[in-house]
């Protein structure tokens, strides 16, 4: 029998999800037992965040090379579709409203009473890291600063002979660690969900998954129409026609949905781009190639809608003000977000905080993250072929001779 660990991470959530349904109804409120398990993965996951995409937008903007007069159009065709995306994402949010479908019970204070004694489990809770720097200014935090120490002195064990002959390079070693890092929480992730799950059920029955299943709906009529207003532009303003576009980007489309990764899937882009839809080169090179290391239109929709759909869930109505700062949090957080697994749930912690949503309930999302990363990855990679097609122009490139 092969250990899980050789199953893929997809199927290893499933096998979760279904575990933590009947643990839930099996113990039923004494599932609350399970909360801990989630919120250390999640804690985890927010004290990545921010140094993960701060060396990640360092390093894509030191080593992406642009250049001439496409380089202008490039960022302003990236801002659009990334606002207009967002756009979508909270409009739809706002009329399906898939959060209200069921209303769960707000999150205690993290604040513990004072003369209450801690069990050890919830000190050592208390003592996993909320941000990488954060142990490093508190003297009682001893536990947090060891945490990190090990972690990353574990991880940094595979680097330890790597050469830094400048500032590029320090860049780079220290995003592989970052990356060696989460990739370890990333395997807790089905430990979050069956935990996550088996509280939810036992807890609040059913009704969290019918929310659930209202949010997926929602977030794919999104993505939807994400999809049309990239194939109405290339028609207005591209020389190649949508269905042509679709039939010749079925490889990396199909890629980009199995792999649920749009860096993977770059060099099937680009080769679809030029061989299939027979763009030009420097086209299809700067929307395939540097365009999709800022283009994350599928992943910021996804995270505006999560924050509204946690907001309705819970009661909490965000405003226009904060639902403003969804918008621009999540364009800054998506750029440069290509290239990290799980970039959804990552930059997600990041979105949250600005509006003042509880982070726990992220948690409630690991459950059909693997299934809409696949979709919305799909969404990005369509972003780039957009893009590239709009580069192109509505002049067809003259067909070079073989003489």
């Amino acid at each position: 029998m092969k250990p899980l660990s050789a199953y893929p991470l997809y199927v290893r959530i499933i096998m979760a999800l279904v575990l933590g349904i009947f643990t839930g109804l099996l113990l039923g409120k004494h599932a609350l037992i399970f909360e801990i398990p989630s919120k250390v993965i999640l804690q985890l996951l927010g004290a990545l965040a921010p140094p993960l995409i701060l060396i990640a937008v360092t390093h894509v903007i030191m080593t992406t090379h642009i250049s001439g007069r496409l380089a202008g159009r490039l960022a302003v065709l990236l801002l659009l579709n990334t606002t207009v995306a967002i756009a979508i994402g909270l409009l739809v949010a706002n009329l399906v409203r898939p959060g209200s479908w069921s209303e769960m019970k707000k999150p205690a204070t993290e604040v513990a009473d004072k003369t209450s004694a801690l069990s050890p489990i919830e000190l050592l809770v208390q003592n996993v890291p909320r941000s990488i720097l954060g142990p490093l200014g508190d003297k009682q935090n001893i536990i947090g600063v060891i945490i990190i120490a090990v972690a990353f002195g574990v991880a940094m064990r595979g680097v330890k002979d790597k050469p830094i002959r400048d500032v590029r390079s320090f860049v780079e070693v220290a995003y592989e660690v970052l990356l060696t890092v989460l990739h370890w929480v990333i395997h807790l992730v089905p430990i979050g969900v069956f935990a996550i799950v088996a509280k939810v059920i036992g807890t609040e029955g059913f009704a969290p998954l019918r929310a659930m299943g209202a949010f997926i709906v929602a977030v794919i009529l999104a993505l939807c129409l994400q999809a049309t207003w990239y194939l109405v532009r290339i028609r207005l303003f591209s020389w190649v026609r949508p269905w042509d576009v679709l039939r010749g980007m079925r490889d990396a489309l199909t890629m980009a949905f199995s792999t649920a990764s749009s860096t993977a899937t770059m060099p099937v882009t680009y080769a679809c781009l030029t061989e299939k839809v027979r763009l030009r080169e420097e086209s299809a090179s700067m929307g395939a190639l540097v365009g999709a290391n800022f283009n994350n239109d599928g992943t910021a929709l996804y995270e505006a809608m999560a924050a509204l759909f946690v907001a309705q869930m819970i009661g909490q109505e965000l405003t226009i003000t904060q639902q403003l700062i969804v918008v621009v949090t999540s364009i800054l957080a998506s750029v440069g977000a290509a290239g990290i697994p799980e970039a959804g749930l990552v930059t997600m912690t990041l979105v949250f905080t600005a509006v003042g949503l509880p982070v726990e309930y992220i948690g409630l999302l690991l459950a059909v993250d693997w299934f809409l990363d696949r979709c919305r990855t799909t969404i990005n990679v369509l972003g780039d072929v957009n893009v590239s097609c709009l580069l192109d122009g509505k002049s067809k490139p003259v067909p070079v001779s073989d003489s």
